[in-house]
């Protein structure tokens, strides 16, 4: 949760730094080309989730060789997705933003941005596994201390070559680069401690083909419920955008309330990843029952604390956020529903985290194209009331998710551990 919690400072300084360059263009441009990355590199999370699961699956069944296995299969990987992203950066540059329509001005900078970050590319991949590979180890603390460290030096570089060294769009583009690249160095040196040095696996174990085809498909299936995960935001900014201005500035505005909801919800997930996992790997039916009751315990009590902190205090969060009044009073309008995404989203947090940390990769695939198909349903029928129709189809959506996990966990459960 702490280390969730300092990731929105990444664009917050971003932003401020740009901005006082006095080009509406280069801000636009560096939105522009942030949005890309996000979606871009939320698609290959799959790198971190498979990682938690199986380092703490491994970690479960005292294998200390496949430990290490796992560790360097997910590095060579996430090393060759970002070879293959700098290598058709330019036609996924052109792809990207014609798509998403900017002005040519905004483009020029949000291209100059995408192509010098995205050389960060095999860092960022290689953070996602190692972070990945000591929270499956539930070393949080070491993993908090990376990620914290990570972006504090990103955001100072951000504000020293943006702002003091005059290298404008460039400089925080750079500042990724530098930071990824700290933090990549930094991890190693980390788990060469922690291992004592001995990295090497012996090859036979290390290109296994069962365990690689088992890595490929559980990556894959991640990867297209992230895909779909994807598409229902984007759904979601798409219809606010054509209600109008006013209600996508509400929207965005509201927005905050998934984030900040997310940072608690995100982070007991990332507990079942690693307590399931590590169950799920020593065959223990009583250890894996139990971190489930604990998890949904804990993560019930913070989604409903979360909802009523939000229906309380939302109006203040709103009026901190913008200072327009036509706004504020169209975000007021949707507060209530927004307020409960937190506690409509516990389920699907929570069993996100279980399937992942039990390898339930196609279930979840599944079940997450059925949940995405419900919601497109659910807002066309609910088209008619508007912007709250969106809302409320945004909020069965959570539901769905995880209502239907909920329902097939017994089965998956039974076939596991019988």
């Amino acid at each position: 949760m702490l280390a969730n919690l300092t990731t929105p400072l990444l664009g917050i300084v971003a932003t401020a730094a740009i901005g006082r360059l006095g080009d509406p263009h280069l801000l636009g441009g560096v939105a522009l080309a942030s949005v890309a990355f996000d979606c871009i590199f939320w698609l290959f999370g799959f790198l971190r989730m498979a990682t938690v699961a199986f380092t703490a699956q491994a970690l479960g069944a005292g294998d200390r060789v496949e430990l290490r296995a796992i560790l360097l299969r997910a590095l060579l990987l996430g090393a060759l997705i970002g070879v293959t992203l700098i290598a058709i950066r330019t036609p996924l540059a052109a792809a990207v933003f014609g798509i998403m329509g900017g002005s040519d001005a905004v483009t020029s900078a949000a291209r100059d941005y995408f192509f010098i970050r995205l050389w960060s590319a095999p860092l960022m991949l290689g953070n996602y596994v190692v972070l990945g590979w000591l929270v499956g180890q539930a070393r949080t603390g070491i993993a908090l201390a990376l990620q914290v460290g990570i972006n504090l030096i990103n955001m100072a570089l951000t504000a020293f070559l943006v702002l003091s060294a005059g290298q404008g769009v460039a400089g925080a583009a750079l500042a990724t680069v530098a930071s990824e690249t700290i933090g990549f160095i930094a991890g190693l040196l980390v788990i060469w401690r922690l291992l004592a040095g001995q990295f090497g696996v012996p090859r036979d174990i290390l290109f296994d083909r069962a365990r690689l085809l088992r890595l490929f498909a559980v990556n894959r299936d991640i990867m297209i419920r992230t895909a779909a995960l994807i598409a229902a935001f984007l759904f979601f900014t798409a219809q606010g955008a054509r209600a109008g201005d006013l209600t996508l500035a509400a929207n965005a505005v509201l927005n905050n309330f998934l984030m900040i909801g997310s940072f608690f919800l995100d982070g007991l997930a990332n507990a079942a990843e690693q307590l399931c996992g590590q169950s799920f790997g020593a065959r223990s039916r009583q250890e894996f029952s139990r971190a489930v009751k604990l998890v949904l315990g804990w993560s019930t009590a913070f989604g409903l604390a979360v909802t009523i902190g939000f229906v309380l205090s939302g109006g203040i969060l709103i009026d901190f956020i913008t200072t327009s009044p036509e706004v504020r009073a169209a975000a007021r309008e949707f507060m209530w529903l927004a307020a409960l995404a937190p506690a409509c989203g516990v389920l699907a947090y929570v069993y996100d985290g279980i399937y992942i940390g039990a390898s339930w990769a196609r279930d979840m695939r599944n079940l997450m194209l059925v949940a995405l198909a419900t919601y497109l349903a659910a807002f066309y029928l609910l088209a008619s009331l508007g912007n709250a129709g969106l809302w409320l189809a945004f909020l069965i959506f959570l539901l769905a998710r995880g209502g239907l996990q909920a329902w097939r966990y017994p089965a998956l459960v039974r076939a596991s551990f019988s």
